[in-house]
């Protein structure tokens, strides 16, 4: 996981809106969440977060044959982020795309990534969640200011014929009746952006928080329920349950409709905030740090987002391969580094080359 080192508390937001730590604490859980500095921006967490996973996973960046981003603040429109990731990594041989459903697009792409291996098209994949929410937030609105912070969280996914473990069985749904709940309305096709977009705030987060919470409050625990049944499990085989870290209230209510305690259930949105399609993987990471996963643990991931979107899966938490050797990544990012200058070099070599006597200037 990568998370910026500003802290934003409850506090400070009071400053900025009519709210307080006690409203926003009663309301969401959050106490604190982190904002990315001038410097950083999706890809740079991303890349941040991915290096920890690929030296946890002591696997070689020209090893990876899949890098996913998902995100709902990428870098840019195009290109993606995951090919910018793909390029500070030195990973030469993955393929790199972005992955856009909201707050649920981690569990999407895990999917993605996957199926991806069990088809044998790869051997393995770096699934990422990241997103830089507070360039995208109206710091004038305390409905939605109050939520979001900033961070990214990375799985390495590898196939394995040995072990049964990994994604179990997963679900995807999506409801676009409900697109306008949750949505960034300016920059695409339907409101390019203008002076006018702008002015309109039109490219800020603008949500409905009570149907948001609705909707949230429905489709968790029969997500969760529905995934455990794919795997051919009992609910009471899951040792954790890790939920998108929007809302307190919302996984309180995931845990009743379980009827699971809330001692199950890995909850850090005090801390961080929504992250949006990072909150699983910063989680997943933190708790695996703290020991609460062990291995062999079977582990339900669920979400719900803009779209609308929700999505669960069962994982069984394995860890890295035992056997395999440490991986020392700085070399790899050093030469990814001049590897990117040359290239470059060479396609402003080329475009002398090729470009003489032709096109309309010749």
């Amino acid at each position: 996981m990568a998370v910026p080192e500003k802290v934003l508390t409850n506090a400070d937001i009071a400053q900025l809106v009519d709210t307080s730590d006690e409203w926003i604490r009663s309301r969401t859980g959050i106490e604190q969440r982190h904002i990315a500095a001038k410097n950083q921006t999706t890809a740079s967490l991303a890349t941040d977060a991915a290096v920890k996973a690929l030296r946890m996973a002591k696997l070689r960046p020209d090893e990876v044959d899949l890098i996913i981003v998902s995100t709902s603040s990428p870098e840019h429109i195009f290109p993606a982020t995951a090919s910018l990731v793909q390029d500070r990594l030195g990973a030469e041989n993955a393929g790199a795309f972005d992955l856009s459903a909201a707050c649920s697009g981690f569990i999407y792409a895990l999917n993605m990534a996957s199926q991806a291996i069990r088809t044998g098209a790869v051997k393995s994949a770096v699934v990422i969640g990241a997103e830089t929410l507070s360039r995208i937030v109206d710091w004038n609105d305390r409905n939605t200011c109050i939520l979001f912070g900033d961070g990214a969280g990375a799985f390495v996914l590898q196939a394995d014929e040995t072990e049964v473990g990994g994604v179990l069985s997963s679900v995807m749904r999506s409801d676009g009746s409900g697109g306008s709940l949750l949505s960034l309305p300016g920059g695409g096709s339907a409101h390019p952006a203008t002076s006018q977009t702008v002015l309109d705030g039109l490219h800020f987060i603008h949500m409905n928080g009570r149907e948001v919470y609705r909707f949230a409050t429905r489709v968790m625990a029969a997500a969760s329920e529905e995934a455990v049944e794919k795997a051919g499990m009992e609910m009471d085989q899951i040792q954790w349950i890790i939920p998108h870290q929007a809302n307190l209230r919302i996984i309180e209510a995931a845990a009743r409709g379980l009827k699971m305690p809330m001692e199950q259930f890995i909850v850090n949105v005090n801390k961080y905030g929504n992250t949006s399609t990072a909150s699983i993987p910063i989680a997943a990471v933190e708790a695996a740090e703290k020991g609460q996963l062990q291995r062999g643990d079977n582990i339900v991931i669920v979400g719900f987002g803009a779209g609308l979107t929700w999505g669960s899966a069962v994982v069984r938490w394995t860890g890295p391969f035992e056997d395999a050797p440490s991986v020392r990544l700085t070399p790899f990012r050093r030469a990814a580094r001049v590897r990117s200058v040359l290239r470059r070099i060479w396609r402003f070599i080329e475009g002398v080359i090729w470009g003489r006597g032709k096109g309309p200037s010749a």
